[in-house]
């Protein structure tokens, strides 16, 4: 991949495991804890696209706790694991690879980014939380815009800071809406497919598809 000028990752389900909190926690809630933690996510995302066509914005964290509490009754967790839950999503697990392939490609001295739903303090709570605050030049968040992905409003914010040409852009995600958001936008996009998913039909094929983020380093 030539004329690279910017890496940018999403974080939530890209660099950070989003179902870590609930597995933190999987002694109490029982078997049911991976479809719940699937369930909260699957919410919390549907809620950031409907808010966004509705024009009624909540910023990602009431977004977190508004699907927190749909989740804990559907799945009936008790109401007093909602503290626990909630503090545990703001530092979760980053995924193995994640840490050193960071630190690799900062050797390299390549721009490095965040591009994400998340607020800017829960991002830097998240990104301190796990030592990793001295590996990206900049930390975007879609409270720039006020409305969240795939919306090209929220993919514009990296290119209008560093001047430079969408297709200068790499961009990982791993969830397929981003990624054929992102390059239907003009990202040189790569999906991150932890899971062995099934690609969207949304007019774009990416650029190239990696397990995780360690054969990102045979890339660039």
């Amino acid at each position: 991949m030539k004329n690279i000028k910017a890496i940018i990752f999403d974080a939530y389900g890209t660099l950070f495991d989003v179902n870590s909190a609930a597995e933190k926690c999987k002694d109490k809630i029982g078997d049911k804890w991976e479809g719940f933690a699937n369930y909260w996510r699957t919410t919390q995302l549907e809620y950031t696209w409907l808010r966004s066509l509705m024009k009624r914005h909540k910023d990602f964290w009431q977004v977190t706790e508004d699907s927190l509490d749909k989740s804990m009754k559907t799945y009936e967790i008790d109401s007093s694991m909602r503290n626990e839950l909630l503090n545990l999503y703001k530092i979760l697990s980053p995924f193995k690879e994640v840490p050193e392939v960071l630190k690799s490609l900062k050797d390299k001295n390549l721009k490095l980014s965040v591009l994400s739903n998340g607020t800017p303090s829960l991002l830097n709570e998240l990104i301190k939380s796990n030592n990793l605050e001295d590996i990206f030049d900049d930390i975007f968040s879609i409270e720039e815009v006020g409305v969240y992905k795939p919306d090209s409003k929220v993919y514009d914010i990296p290119i209008k800071k560093y001047n430079i040409k969408k297709n200068e852009v790499a961009f990982l995600s791993a969830n397929t809406w981003d990624i054929s958001g992102s390059g239907n936008y003009g990202y040189n996009s790569i999906w991150v497919n932890r899971n062995n998913n099934t690609f969207d039909n949304l007019d774009y094929v990416p650029k190239h598809q990696i397990k995780d983020l360690s054969k990102l380093l045979d890339i660039i």
